[in-house]
């Protein structure tokens, strides 16, 4: 699979970005440049901010119903082209095949979930005194722009672009910079599903493409998805412009392991969370809290972990630089006195020598105040911290400045909920090692993981995408004045 050089996409055209300097999107699997790109100027964004309130005027005058019509015919078309958008995710991302197939999955669910906003999106309508009558509408904000990371070139772009987009919005896309190729895709199947032009666009760039972004006055949201550090930034300068923002940042899960957890459910799990993607999304398990007598659990664990591949059932990690980050974090931990019982470091795929692989890690006898304990490690490493009590590991747990995602395994329901009304996170697992809400509900964290408010997905997400008006309405002068009226 060959791939022509990713451009900008504005007002249904894909135009590349007028800067002369260029960019190279290299894979993960074999250090090979896939395509280029251009940087995109603020004259990029101007003529999409213009296209995009033309369009935009237009499309909220078209009823919801209708608009999610267009939808329909999208999520076709994701499911007609499923084998091909995989292989795009596979070739820049890295991610196995099975993986970047979830990824498309997924991406079809919140599709689905946009169509259904008919039954979602009511408007409500209440006498509140005698002939006056007070009611509600959502009304679509304008434009909106999604800043999106690396590690789902496709799932994470359409939690936010199904849903504005249906419920009246014109949408700018920022893509990561590293993974810029699946969103041309995005474009053309839009397109080819009747999206009307200048309601979908697409802007390529680095940090100051972003800052443009949040400058721009024409554009009245913005989300973002990332690192914390970033996420703080781009909060702070897109609120300072006055734009409504939800920016989620990064997350150290723990997760809380007790003696009577069933064995096979909570290994192949826990398993399934360090390692799945290769560690590089915001609801993997990093850090195993490990309560009492576990070590039989912690056996097949390990076992479990051998087993793993990696080219095969483990996929590389986005660049070099995140390899060398990730293995130096490793090291440091072992000089700090903990103990790799499975090391990744320095592994090479045959055939894929120039890859970034790092092979699944599982790091024992960690302390709390190590940073492989505390830090996002964005890889697929396990540190295994040994507590005494629950509340000791909740008491690790809660101290950590990030409140993504916290699970617990354990065949106790007491126990479960104890643990779950004690965590400081926004999403919380009961045997299930990434705990993600699925829709109607929303996904998002709490503490440093979102700056903001509400979920990014799910009913939540009607909330930040429109504004609402009220309409208090009186006809009938026999009904009488009183202090309502």
């Amino acid at each position: 699979m060959s791939f022509n050089e990713v451009k900008n996409f504005i007002n249904g055209e894909f135009i590349p970005g007028s800067s002369t300097k260029k960019h190279a999107v290299i894979s993960p699997l074999d250090g090979k440049e896939l395509t280029t790109f251009n940087e995109s100027t603020m004259e990029d964004l101007n003529k999409i901010v213009n296209a995009a309130q033309i369009a935009q005027k237009e499309w909220q005058k078209v009823t919801l119903k209708e608009r999610a019509q267009i939808f329909y015919k999208y999520k076709q078309l994701l499911e007609k082209n499923s084998e091909e958008l995989t292989e795009v995710i596979y070739r820049e991302n890295g991610k196995i095949h099975s993986e970047a197939k979830a990824e498309i999955d997924k991406a079809i669910e919140l599709t689905e979930f946009a169509c259904s906003l008919p039954q979602f999106v009511n408007g409500e309508n209440m006498e509140v005194s005698k002939g006056v009558f007070c009611s509600s509408t959502k009304i679509p904000l304008g434009i909106v722009a999604s800043i999106v990371p690396f590690n789902f070139p496709t799932m994470v772009p359409h939690w936010t672009i199904v849903n504005a987009i249906a419920l009246g919005n014109a949408f700018i896309l920022k893509p990561s910079e590293a993974v810029p190729i699946s969103s041309q895709y995005t474009a053309k199947l839009l397109k080819e599903a009747g999206l009307p032009d200048g309601l979908f666009n697409i802007i390529n760039g680095t940090q100051t493409t972003v800052e443009n972004i949040c400058d721009h006055l024409g554009i009245q949201a913005v989300t973002f998805v990332g690192s914390t550090k970033v996420a703080k930034i781009v909060y702070q300068r897109a609120s300072h412009n006055l734009k409504q923002v939800l920016a989620l940042g990064g997350a150290k899960n723990h997760i809380l392991l007790l003696p009577d957890a069933h064995p096979e459910m909570a290994s192949s799990n826990i398993v399934a969370s360090m390692s799945g993607c290769a560690g590089q999304r915001c609801m993997a398990a990093a850090t195993l809290l490990a309560v009492g007598n576990c070590d039989a659990i912690l056996d097949k664990l390990l076992g479990d972990a051998q087993k793993i591949q990696c080219g095969t059932t483990l996929g590389a990690v986005i660049s070099k630089e995140a390899k060398d980050r990730i293995e130096a974090y490793i090291t440091e931990a072992e000089q700090q006195g903990a103990k790799i019982i499975l090391d990744g470091r320095h592994t090479i795929v045959p055939g894929k020598e120039n890859g970034f692989y790092v092979g699944p890690t599982i790091i024992d006898h960690a302390t709390p105040y190590m940073k492989i304990a505390r830090e996002e490690i964005f890889g697929p490493v396990l540190a295994i911290v040994r507590v005494d009590t629950i509340d000791e590991a909740l008491a690790i747990e809660n101290a950590n400045p990030y409140g993504n995602a916290c699970s617990v395994f354990t065949q106790s329901g007491g126990l479960a909920n104890y643990v779950t009304e004690n965590a400081s996170a926004g999403m919380c697992g009961i045997n299930i090692g990434v705990p993600v809400p699925r829709e109607p509900f929303g996904f998002g964290g709490w503490n440093e993981s979102r700056f903001g408010s509400g979920d990014i997905t799910g009913k939540s997400a009607i909330g930040f995408f429109t504004k609402e008006k009220k309409t208090t309405t009186k006809w009938n002068p026999e009904a009488g004045i009183n202090w309502m009226s």
